[in-house]
């Protein structure tokens, strides 16, 4: 391969650095790849640029309009996924590594893209939570929204994910309306370089939206303010000098951090060998030892068996990864590749000694051997195992981020709580059992101390996604040493990149801030019968207000015979009039509801194509016989499902002849956009 030297992205050019240039050599087999530098960058000035040019752009998109943005940008990571997957070899990973981080993060695109076009409104703006009233009459209200920061997230990723840990956090910071600023690990930057190039050369970024770092970050972090984000991916002590850094102290700027994790995996004590459990856990330790060989901030570090089931678990890893072939990852046969780089497997072998010197012997592979090629980083994959847990501090302390791990006894439930609680922060937690008692047990106890736990067994393991997979719909992240925060998780990564704030006003201010019905706000009633519109041709707030309808006796009664539900407030007058809530028989919640579709609907086939459900029911004030109803159907919101449909939620009141509101809710309907 021929030497590049790698780009900066800076105010949408690609700038070389100036000066003393790093060189990046291949983990295979130690030839230069690339050289690296970020001398000469204006850091000031690319976050004035991300605030002035990027910001604006992104914040005058609505959510819907950022979320297809995303979506272009996995699909043309897809469409040139196999210029990436070459490179994806220097680093030392195999295919099936590759496949993880490269279409592992266009997939991550897919799913906050597809997540906000369902959960998001066509807005702006975000609301949290329901309306809060704070006066008798309605007239002054409370409401909590989101909003998109106006600063710059400074991404700081590490080495094993070049592609997956950008998009990762890119995909929720672009979706919350802010511009990006990525920095990432030296050894593999020229993956992420070809990566950024593929979304940039896309044309749907904003000017300013993305920007790219290759080499130090300079005086970055002196530039800061509170309007800007650092998520940073890494280890806890480059964590705690950045998060240290006093203009972050100074200016509160929001740090996200993902750090050092000695994650754990524990056999249940039902599951003893020759159950599917036990199968599944071994392969699970072996799994997670040698995938991206080992150096993944999820995989399992401390591997726990009931003491009476040791010897078996180290027998049954030992005979897997005997079979594990280490060598060149562009080879089919290569189970296993190399480490990044030799002095990244210098540092592993480094604390493979601190391990053993604390106690812990090794009882399978040889960390001094040089498997695969000549220069190249490998090393064999490292099993060590420790009979006293609770005297080696080491093995809960002490992290050789490659292909190693520590199995260990425990002695019951409770040991095993304390023993996985002693790690101090985790970012994931697999727990192999059938035994339902066992999993409650052991969750309750050890969930405050660990980000993410999978229950695993026979019945849910050929679907599950397995212990070291972050999902874009989960969380990622873990208490304490773990780092303390979040990433991912759906909408609730949205929000890291937001800011919320309570508004106090009146329902049509706060219903025009935030794009949508309030409750109170303002209505536009319609002639034509909104099941007549295709979504596109719906604002919110438009009302179709529908004649009303008597509910008689023989309603009630009818519809109690043909249900069955004859419960007593419906059917029996004297214990109605009993009753501290009712004043005599009252009309079914149901029949309500039936009654109400029935003045709201449109029957003909049209632009409304399914009910999909009904969320927020509430009953306020019964309806009586004799009392009559009517209803106001308001578009409270709209979102796009896919470019076929979309979803429309309706709010729907229900009132009396009082105008008091009987019943409200929200209904949802697919539609034709």
């Amino acid at each position: 391969m021929k030497t590049v030297q790698l780009l900066n992205y800076a105010r949408d050019a690609w700038i070389p650095g100036h000066g003393v240039l790093a060189e990046l050599t291949s983990a295979i087999d130690g030839s230069l790849v690339a050289t690296i530098g970020s001398g000469g960058l204006d850091f000031g000035d690319m976050l004035r640029h991300a605030r002035e040019v990027g910001g604006p752009a992104l914040r005058a998109m609505t959510f819907h309009d950022r979320a297809r943005m995303i979506k272009g940008l996995g699909l043309a990571i897809m469409s040139r996924k196999e210029e990436l997957y070459e490179l994806n070899y220097l680093t030392g990973a195999t295919r099936k590594d590759g496949w993880i981080d490269i279409e592992g993060g266009a997939g991550t695109l897919f799913s906050f893209s597809s997540k906000a076009r369902r959960e998001l409104p066509d807005a702006h703006v975000l609301l949290d939570g329901a309306v809060e009233p704070l006066s008798k009459s309605g007239s002054f209200i409370g409401q909590h929204i989101y909003t998109s920061m106006q600063g710059a997230a400074v991404h700081i990723n590490a080495f094993n994910f070049p592609v997956w840990g950008m998009l990762e956090k890119l995909a929720p910071t672009l979706l919350a309306g802010m511009p990006a600023i990525v920095k990432p690990a030296s050894s593999t930057a020229y993956l992420c370089e070809a990566a950024v190039r593929v979304m940039i050369d896309t044309g749907l970024l904003p000017p300013g939206a993305v920007q790219l770092i290759v080499g130090g970050v300079g005086d970055l972090f002196d530039h800061l303010t509170g309007q800007d984000v650092v998520s940073f991916t890494g280890s806890a002590s480059t964590a705690l000098k950045l998060r240290s850094h006093p203009v972050v102290q100074r200016e509160s700027v929001k740090f996200v951090a993902e750090q050092d994790s000695l994650n754990a995996s524990l056999l249940g004590p039902d599951a003893a060998p020759g159950t599917p459990e036990f199968d599944l856990f071994v392969k699970e330790v072996v799994n997670e030892m040698t995938v991206k060989a080992g150096q993944k901030c999820t995989a399992i570090r401390r591997a726990m068996a009931p003491a009476e089931h040791l010897d078996a678990v180290e027998a049954a890893i030992r005979e897997r990864l005997s079979a594990t072939r280490v060598g060149d990852p562009r080879e089919k046969e290569s189970r296993m590749g190399a480490l990044v780089s030799t002095d990244q497997r210098d540092d592993v072998r480094g604390q493979i000694a601190k391990l053993t010197a604390a106690g812990a012997r090794i009882v399978a592979g040889n960390p001094d051997a040089s498997p695969g090629i000549a220069g190249g980083a490998f090393m064999e994959p490292i099993l060590l195992r420790t009979d006293d847990p609770w005297g080696t501090a080491a093995v809960h302390d002490v992290e050789a981020f490659g292909p190693v791990s520590t199995v260990m006894p425990y002695r019951n439930i409770a040991d095993a709580i304390s023993l996985a609680n002693r790690g101090m922060g985790s970012l994931a937690l697999s727990l192999f059992t059938l035994s339902p008692d066992v999993a409650r047990e052991f969750v309750q106890g050890a969930a405050a101390y660990h980000g993410r736990m999978l229950v695993i067994d026979r019945t849910n393991a050929a679907e599950s996604t397995g212990h070291g997979s972050p999902l874009p719909v989960l969380v990622h992240g873990g208490p304490g040493r773990a780092g303390g925060s979040e990433e991912m998780g759906g909408v609730r990564g949205v929000k890291h990149y937001m800011q919320r704030t309570a508004i106090q006003s009146s329902p049509t201010m706060i219903a025009a801030i935030s794009e949508q019905y309030i409750p109170g706000g303002p209505k536009h009633e319609v002639k034509l019968h909104p099941f007549r519109c295709r979504m596109s041709e719906l604002k919110i707030g438009d009302t179709l207000k529908t004649k009303s309808r008597a509910v008689t006796i023989e309603d009630i009664e009818h519809f109690a015979e043909f249900t069955g539900d004859k419960f007593y407030a419906h059917m029996d007058e004297e214990a109605a009039k009993a009753s501290p809530i009712f004043e005599g028989r009252v009309a079914h919640g149901y029949l309500i509801l039936s009654f109400a579709a029935g003045l709201f609907v449109d029957p003909d086939p049209g632009p409304v194509l399914a009910n999909t459900g009904l969320e927020n029911l509430r009953f306020l004030t019964p309806l009586y016989p004799g009392d009559s109803m009517r209803v106001e159907l308001t578009v409270r919101a709209k979102s796009l499902k896919s470019e076929d449909t979309g979803v429309v939620r309706w709010a729907v009141e229900i009132f009396n002849q009082k105008d008091e509101l009987v019943a409200t809710y929200d209904l949802l309907t697919e539609n034709v956009p």
